[in-house]
This record gives structure tokens, C-alpha cells and sequence, in this order.
């Protein structure tokens, strides 16, 4: 086990850790070997989500993103989406990575050395990404694009109040000025709503004023368009697609939690909204095949496992209803990892994702989808942000609902829920 979990992480460690470095540290490796050799899962998620943010943070955290990201997209497209790729690289990053970041410095020794590494890498980052004078100043108003990932990246600070604090003053600040000025933009009478609501949670949890308005405005519209048994419109239509996992729920659950915590949620409003999410949880792993593939409909599937993230987020904040245990989410989520992020192709010769839901699939992408769009893989991790020995990690590997159904196990009825 300790021999295989060495090689594993030898090759999944990050260009920015160094191979040289790493050969000359076998100590440093050692450690972590020992700290995850009782969890192959967990070592797998986290090689595979350092694996995709470390290009993105490394090069901005260098002022070189807008020098060394390629910006793949639909023939034809690649002028518009050069100017907003970027931002949209860096804001799903963080949106995925900040619970791990998160996470208790003393909850796992070993870890902890590699989470302050990333921390200062997404510190630097963000710094430069929001500083009007570095060369990877990062566009937060042209086009409609910029308000979609100055929500992704106020969704991760606020997802990781430690990160919002390793920046300075001057930092904070600038991170501030620009989330404002997306308000300059639009949003799109659908789940855009919320890309607006979300920039002003994270603008009321660390500047202690908003527009509440337009928080207001994006939870009372998708409480409108809520369709029954816990699924919401995107807009006033219903559409087969991952949107109430790619966003709706995912930012509603955590703007109401954001009002609540400053004394500005409805009453009853995070429980309302946590039932519903809780359903959707349950028809999420509900559609977790035996094999890890899932009905390939809807726009954005080149977003790949990030089409989990509700139930990733009902586990992290220890949510899941009684009809889903912890270990039976971890395994069905890490075989949705594996099929989707795994194959030859996923990532280019350099590292950085390429277009596709199962290996290179360039075809599979909207005229929206470039380079930066597809690191919102990366909050199918978000558990990831939970304790070593949280049950999540420390239950045992067990079968999910697919997967006991289809090799003739018994299970119980699946119901729909009023409300």
C-alpha cells in the first residue's frame, strides 16, 4: 500500500512542488505517504484537484496566466473568450479549492504542509488577478462573462474566510473594488440572478454592506421558479441540465447562510432551501451509474464531475439525508472523478484542461466554453474541506444506489418530497 501510494503521489504532484525537489525531500514525501496510506480515496481527490489548479495558480501567481494558459474554444470564438478565460480560470478554481483551504491547519499535520503552500499560491493569485497594475489584471467588466466568475470567486472566499485574511489590506481592497465593479454588468433574467446575489454576499460578509436588493430580487425569482420535488427552473422554463447543481443550489445555500449570519435571512429561508437541496442530493447519486458515468444531457457537460457539486456540498456541510451515508457519497463521487478526469486527454501536454467530459472531446463545447470555463470541475472536491476522520472519509467504501440496483441488491423506494 505505502509502496503504491509513494508512486501515485510522486507523479501527481504539481510542476510547482518541483520533481527535482521532490526527489531531494524524500522525507517530505514520506510524511505524506504515511498520512494517507489508510485513505486512497482522499489521496486520489487530492492529487487530482492539486493536478488541475496548480497550473492556473502557479502562472498567475507569477503574473504570467494571460503569457501561458491556452484558451481552447469553438471554432471561431477564441477573440471573445481571451478577454474573460482567464478570470473564469482562477474564480472555479477557487470556488472548488477553498474548503480544503479552509480546513484546520491541526486537523492533519502532514496535509497541512501542502494546504500552506497552496494557500500562499492562491494568496498571490487572487493579489495579482485584482491589482490594476500587474500584467495578469484580470477583466471584471467587459462583456456579460466577468459577473459569472466574480461570483465563482466570491463564492470561494466565502467558502474560506482564512483566505479572505491572508490577504493584505491593500489586497482586500482591491478585491473589493473589483467585485463592485462587475455590478456594471447585467445579469440574465436565469440563474445570473444569483452570479449578482453571490458578489453581494461575499460584499456583505467582508465589507459589512451590499445592494440587498439584489439579493433579495435572486432568492425571491428562484423561489418562483422552484418546480417541485427539489428542482428549480433556470429562469421561468425548466430545463434538462445541471444548473441547480453547476450553481442554484450550490449559491443559494450559501447566500441564505451568508444572510443568516449577518442577521438578514428570512426566517426559515437556509431550511427551506436545505430540504429541497437535500432531495436534489439524493436524485443526484441516484444518477451516478454503476461504472461512474452519469446521463450525459444539458448544456456545460464539459464542466465534467463539477455537475456533483450540490451533493459534494450537502457533504461538506454535513447535511446528507438519512437515506445517504457518507461512505456510500465518497464512492459514488470518486468513481464520477475517475471516469470524467482520468482519461487520456483530459489535460494537455502542460497540464491545463482540455474540452471534453471524458477525455478531449472538443465537440462537447458550447460557444461559451474556452480553457477557463473548465476548472469548475473542481467543486465535485469540495468534501475535501472535511476532517481526515470525518465519517465521510473514515466510513467504509460502499456501494451506491446504482450500484447496488443493478448487481441485485435490495434497496428501499425512492419518493418524492411536497414543498
Amino acid at each position: 500500500m505505502k509502496r503504491r501510494m509513494f508512486t501515485r503521489l510522486v507523479t501527481a504532484l504539481p510542476v510547482s512542488l518541483g520533481v527535482s525537489q521532490v526527489k531531494a525531500n524524500d522525507s517530505f514525501l514520506q510524511r505524506i505517504t504515511a498520512t494517507h496510506a489508510a485513505n486512497d480515496d482522499r489521496a486520489y481527490w487530492l492529487q487530482t484537484l492539486l493536478k488541475v489548479a496548480d497550473p492556473v495558480l502557479t502562472a498567475l501567481a507569477q503574473n504570467r496566466l494571460k503569457a501561458t494558459m491556452p484558451v481552447e474554444s469553438a471554432p471561431g470564438q477564441q477573440p471573445g473568450r481571451v478577454a474573460v478565460s482567464h478570470l473564469e480560470a482562477l474564480g472555479r478554481t477557487m470556488a472548488g479549492l477553498a474548503p480544503w483551504l479552509e480546513l484546520s491547519a491541526d486537523d492533519d499535520v502532514q496535509e497541512s504542509l501542502l494546504r500552506q503552500r497552496y494557500l500562499d499560491l492562491s494568496r498571490q493569485a487572487i493579489a495579482n488577478g485584482v491589482n490594476p497594475k500587474s500584467p495578469d489584471y484580470l477583466n471584471f467588466v467587459k462583456g456579460g462573462q466577468p459577473l459569472v466568475d466574480a461570483a465563482f470567486l466570491a463564492h470561494g472566499l466565502v467558502r474560506s474566510p482564512k483566505l479572505w485574511h491572508a490577504l493584505s489590506t491593500t489586497e482586500q481592497g482591491n478585491v473589493l473594488k473589483a467585485l463592485q465593479a462587475s455590478r456594471a454588468i447585467k445579469p440574465g433574467y436565469n440563474n445570473w440572478l444569483l452570479f449578482s446575489a453571490m458578489v453581494e454576499a461575499a460584499l456583505l460578509k467582508y465589507s459589512g454592506a451590499c445592494d440587498e436588493m439584489r439579493i433579495d430580487y435572486a432568492i425571491r425569482q428562484h423561489q418562483a421558479w422552484y418546480k417541485g420535488d427539489g428542482i428549480y427552473g433556470d429562469g421561468p422554463d425548466f430545463h434538462w441540465d445541471y444548473y441547480n447543481s453547476y450553481v442554484i443550489q450550490p449559491m443559494l445555500l450559501d447566500i441564505a447562510r451568508t444572510l443568516d449570519d449577518a442577521g438578514k435571512a428570512e426566517k426559515g429561508l437556509y431550511e427551506t432551501l436545505l430540504v429541497r437541496a437535500q432531495r436534489y442530493a439524493i436524485v443526484q447519486e441516484r444518477l451516478i451509474a454503476p461504472d461512474g458515468s452519469f446521463a450525459a444531457f444539458g448544456r456545460s457537460l464539459a464542466y465534467r464531475c463539477g455537475a456533483f457539486q450540490l451533493l459534494a456540498q450537502v457533504a461538506l456541510q454535513g447535511k446528507l439525508p438519512a437515506e445517504l451515508s457518507p461512505g456510500q457519497v465518497r464512492s459514488a463521487l470518486t468513481a464520477v472523478i475517475h471516469r470524467t478526469m482520468d482519461m487520456d486527454g483530459t489535460f494537455d501536454a502542460k497540464g491545463w484542461l482540455q474540452i471534453g467530459l471524458c477525455g478531449h472531446q472538443p465537440g462537447i463545447g458550447e460557444t461559451y466554453i474556452s480553457t477557463g470555463s473548465l476548472y469548475l470541475c473542481s467543486v465535485a472536491f469540495l468534501p475535501l474541506g472535511l476532517s481526515s476522520i470525518d465519517p465521510f472519509w473514515s466510513a467504509p467504501a460502499t456501494d451506491w444506489t446504482a450500484k447496488k440496483i443493478w448487481s441485485g441488491q435490495n434497496v428501499p423506494v425512492d419518493h418524492a418530497i411536497k414543498g
